[in-house]
């Protein structure tokens, strides 16, 4: 397998690094990005010429007039994939120009640099089977499986949908935020607000392109943000008709005796918010041991030595003073995260 990234951004890059770890040599085109020399192509001939995998990773707009350009170097035995964050017209852009001429598969990665950076697994991808050529759905399943990522078959129209309610609502929403300075330099921040602050950074740091595609670029997107309007006017209208002086409600009876000696509803709870948080704990030390990897190859590439002795006494102290400040028991926590470091170690040696 060789693969052709047409496109070098943001996704080109995350995508280049990933192929990168898989042990999957890779070449890329971009005449306006400085690329890596020993991946650079000088021309889109010369990127996919000898690809087997051709991934077009370029805003959606440009989808159409990029594939105009790859059609003239294109084989019938080489794979097409766009990784765009909306479906309906960047399959239509490759029906409408390589047809059944060249194998295409429509595919949207559901993760972005930063959750890749941040060691976030699994990864998600989401294909829209090609009527026009069967076999290329599982040659496209074959490629992300490659490279870690669970797939999720859909159509084009159900994709854009989905992504109408969820990601453009989100980033609406969060970029309705920022422009109202929501959480802008905030001395503290309730929990309900901090779930939010994710996404108002994404929408912080984004260069615009991405917003304005899942806006613009999705069919649906429209009408999505308009039910959701109308949704918060109603909510405004019925908070406003509410009296302002509320009074108390009558006193529910008391609770059977039954419940107050046992506390069983309230014990389940409890365990069910522990078995919860334990879970999430899990996904972290998931996460941390990719990055202990990541480290683990940074440092290959830099010709640093892997044990890291003073950098592991230091990381041990400002956990220790972490966990004073919240009240907890230093050494206990020192414990735990001595026991964090040999997991991470362990798993850097089974980084294969």
């Amino acid at each position: 397998m060789t693969v052709a990234i047409v496109g070098f951004g943001r996704f080109g890059r995350a995508l280049g690094g990933l192929l990168e770890e898989a042990g999957i040599p890779y070449r890329a085109w971009d005449p306006g990005v400085d690329i890596p020399e020993s991946h650079r192509a000088r021309s889109v001939r010369e990127a996919v010429q000898d690809a087997t995998h051709v991934v077009v990773a370029v805003p959606v707009a440009l989808m159409r007039h990029v594939l105009l350009d790859l059609n003239h170097y294109l084989r019938p035995e080489q794979l097409v994939m766009d990784v765009g964050s909306v479906k309906v017209r960047p399959v239509q852009a490759l029906t409408e120009v390589l047809g059944a001429r060249v194998p295409w598969v429509g595919t949207h990665p559901l993760f972005g640099p930063l959750s890749l950076a941040m060691a976030e697994r699994p990864l998600h991808v989401v294909l829209c089977p090609n009527p026009l050529h069967p076999e290329a759905t599982a040659q496209a399943r074959a490629f992300f499986e490659q490279l870690g990522c669970d797939i999720i078959e859909q159509t084009p129209e159900g994709h854009d949908r989905v992504m109408a309610h969820t990601h453009a609502l989100t980033f609406f929403v969060a970029k309705g935020m920022v422009d109202a300075g929501s959480g802008v330099d905030v001395p503290f921040a309730p929990a309900s607000f901090r779930s939010l602050s994710r996404t108002i950074q994404l929408v912080r740091s984004d260069a615009g392109h991405l917003f304005s595609a899942i806006q613009h670029e999705n069919p649906f997107a429209r009408e999505a943000r308009a039910h959701l309007l109308e949704a918060l006017r109603n909510v405004h209208r019925e908070l406003d008709a509410q009296p302002t002086e509320v009074g108390f409600p009558e006193e529910p009876p008391l609770a059977p005796p039954a419940a107050l000696e046992t506390g069983l509803p309230e014990l389940q709870e409890t365990r069910a918010l522990i078995d919860q948080v334990d879970r999430e704990l899990v996904e972290l030390l998931a996460r941390r041991a990719e990055l202990a990897k990541r480290a683990l190859k940074a440092k290959a590439q830099a010709g640093q030595p892997v044990p890291d002795p003073a950098r592991e006494e230091a990381m041990l102290t400002a956990r220790r003073e972490w966990a004073a400040a919240r009240g907890l028991e230093p050494d206990g926590v020192e414990a735990i995260f001595r026991a964090i470091l040999r997991f991470s170690r362990r798993a850097q040696q089974n980084r294969g």
